[in-house]
């Protein structure tokens, strides 16, 4: 069993088989979605983060969770009540950021899985789950009761910080994620030192858990084993994250006769340019993140309209003469009208 201390003294983290578990001397004040005991403020001396082991399914699990966090919780060998959680990703993998002020000092504890990475606010199917990002913040210090649950939302905003300094994506429509579709959280105080009105982003106390829980969301992620990401990915992937893999631009750009070749070929050209031209590639992925811009109305009016701009920008790189250029038009191609424009501008200017 492996223990780690938390900020505060008598706080302490700890790993057993397949529980994450935070564990005080004494009783501490929480706010929390989690989905056994949480909900409103409740009293508790042990914050628990269950993983899913091999012989529960999705399914099973979610025929009745509490049997399984329950069974979890037993394996501390402590009799008491809890604060518990439940996720598919590797509790091991767990990411702790600990900082403090003259005021207060708080501990941050993420997991994550980002397998179900989603964007609030749009459709979802809902499908067998495999990771979600569980979040345990504990503050050593006296936050009121409206105090903590601004913290638990200061919290949640660093949380999706975290995820688009990544630029995680939602695997439902590509859209920048806000989170996971089982996302749980727990917020919890000592108690201890003179009462904290305040725990906004700008408040001391929100700025530590702002702080803390941006960098231990971060790590998590980058270290989960289930949906991780790197900074550092392809492009070529990046771009599958958005919902433009190199089969559907192939795809779609074998619409434009102007090209002369099938989606096969056109498969094989963006694979390799993509890969080995780092100029290319660059081009390709700024002209997907100013097509974004595009869609949501964001590009200044000055910059004019997106076919025609589309077809300067490749043009211009590929050192075309712009005013002498034809505009193309590609009604039947389904992608980003400044995107196709740039693809199709690079693909007849090089050789394939």
């Amino acid at each position: 069993m492996e223990q780690l201390e938390l900020v505060g003294n008598g706080v302490k983290l700890t790993l057993k088989e397949n529980v994450l578990a935070v564990i005080s001397d004494a009783a501490l004040n929480t706010v929390s979605s989690a989905i056994h005991n949480g909900g409103g403020l409740k009293k508790t001396k042990i914050i628990i983060n269950a993983q899913v082991t091999d012989e529960y399914g999705d399914r099973h699990l979610h025929d009745d969770p509490d049997a399984f966090i329950v069974k979890s919780f037993q394996k501390l060998g402590v009799n008491d009540s809890f604060v518990g959680m439940v996720t598919y990703a590797n509790i091991a993998d767990f990411a702790l950021v600990s900082k403090r002020d003259d005021a207060a000092a708080v501990s941050v504890v993420a997991t994550a899985g980002c397998t179900h990475a989603e964007s609030s606010g749009e459709k979802i199917e809902l499908q067998p789950i495999e990771g979600t990002i569980n979040i345990i913040v504990v503050i050593d210090g006296h936050p009121d009761e409206a105090c903590l649950v601004s913290c638990l939302i200061t919290a949640t905003e660093a949380k999706t910080a975290a995820l688009r300094e990544l630029d995680l994506r939602s695997r439902y429509s590509g859209f920048e994620a806000t989170g996971t579709v089982t996302d749980a959280m727990v917020v919890a105080e000592t108690g201890r030192g003179s009462p904290i009105a305040y725990g906004g982003p700008s408040s001391k106390l929100g700025q530590l858990v702002g702080s803390c829980t941006r960098q231990a969301v971060k790590e998590a992620v980058m270290r989960s084993k289930i949906g991780g990401f790197v900074p550092q990915r392809s492009v070529t992937l990046r771009l599958a994250e958005r919902h433009l893999s190199v089969k559907k631009l192939a795809l779609e750009l074998s619409k434009v006769k102007s090209l002369h070749a099938d989606a096969k070929t056109l498969s094989d050209v963006l694979t390799k340019k993509l890969a080995e031209e780092p100029l290319f590639a660059s081009v390709v992925f700024a002209a997907v993140k100013l097509s974004d811009d595009f869609e949501r109305g964001l590009v200044p009016a000055h910059l004019g309209e997106v076919n025609l701009l589309g077809k300067g920008f490749a043009d211009l790189l590929s050192k075309n003469d712009c005013a002498k250029s034809q505009l193309d038009t590609y009604d039947g191609v389904d992608l980003p009208p400044f995107l196709v424009q740039v693809l199709v501008g690079l693909l007849k200017n090089s050789p394939y």
